[in-house]
């Protein structure tokens, strides 16, 4: 698995959540995690999370540090716990950033008290899994009480780079685990 900080601005509207998106924009090939940021802008239409569709709720944040995951498998439910990883690793990030920062996460979000910090939607394509995580970078203008990481003094690309490490040494674990086994009867 690959990753690589994006230095270019992108406004993240939802168009990027499909498979091969960071094959075509970036060249890296298989399995990879890149990360940039830029505003937010997910219109209803563009809306993967069904149930934020039916309530009308659209994504919207001035300034966001974005993930993308692409994961070549078909395994919808092996990505959403993948997704669960990835923001407890975020969570993990930024707690070891800030002394004394207690974030909760509840499932796929983090939050500081009452203040929202992060988007994230798993999905799925004809020929991958893919995941989106967005983290605040900064809280004014957003539809919902939020924190982001200007508020925790934080360098987002630091961030980023700090979370895809984790990321990558997790899955890096996760596939010697899984070889270095012997099977039982």
């Amino acid at each position: 698995m690959q990753s690589q900080f994006i230095e270019k601005e992108i406004l993240y509207d939802g168009t990027q959540l499909k498979s091969h998106w960071i094959y075509r924009h970036f060249g890296i090939k298989g399995d990879a995690l890149v990360s940039f940021m830029g505003g937010c802008d997910v219109k209803i239409g563009s809306l993967v999370d069904l149930e934020d569709q039916i309530g009308i709720k659209p994504i919207f944040s001035r300034n966001m540090l974005h993930f993308i995951i692409e994961h070549f498998d078909g395994d919808l439910e092996k990505t959403i716990l993948r997704q669960r990883l990835f923001m407890a690793l975020i969570q993990t990030e930024l707690e070891d950033a800030v002394d004394g920062l207690r974030l909760i996460r509840k499932g796929d979000d983090l939050y500081e008290g009452h203040f929202k910090l992060s988007v994230s939607i798993a999905t799925a394509s004809p020929v991958s899994t893919l995941i989106h995580t967005g983290v605040n970078i900064i809280s004014e203008g957003t539809p919902v009480p939020t924190k982001g990481l200007f508020d925790f003094d934080l360098n987002p690309q630091a961030v980023a780079c700090g979370v895809m490490n984790r990321y990558l040494e997790e899955m890096a674990g996760v596939a010697w685990a899984r070889c270095k086994v012997r099977g039982v009867l």
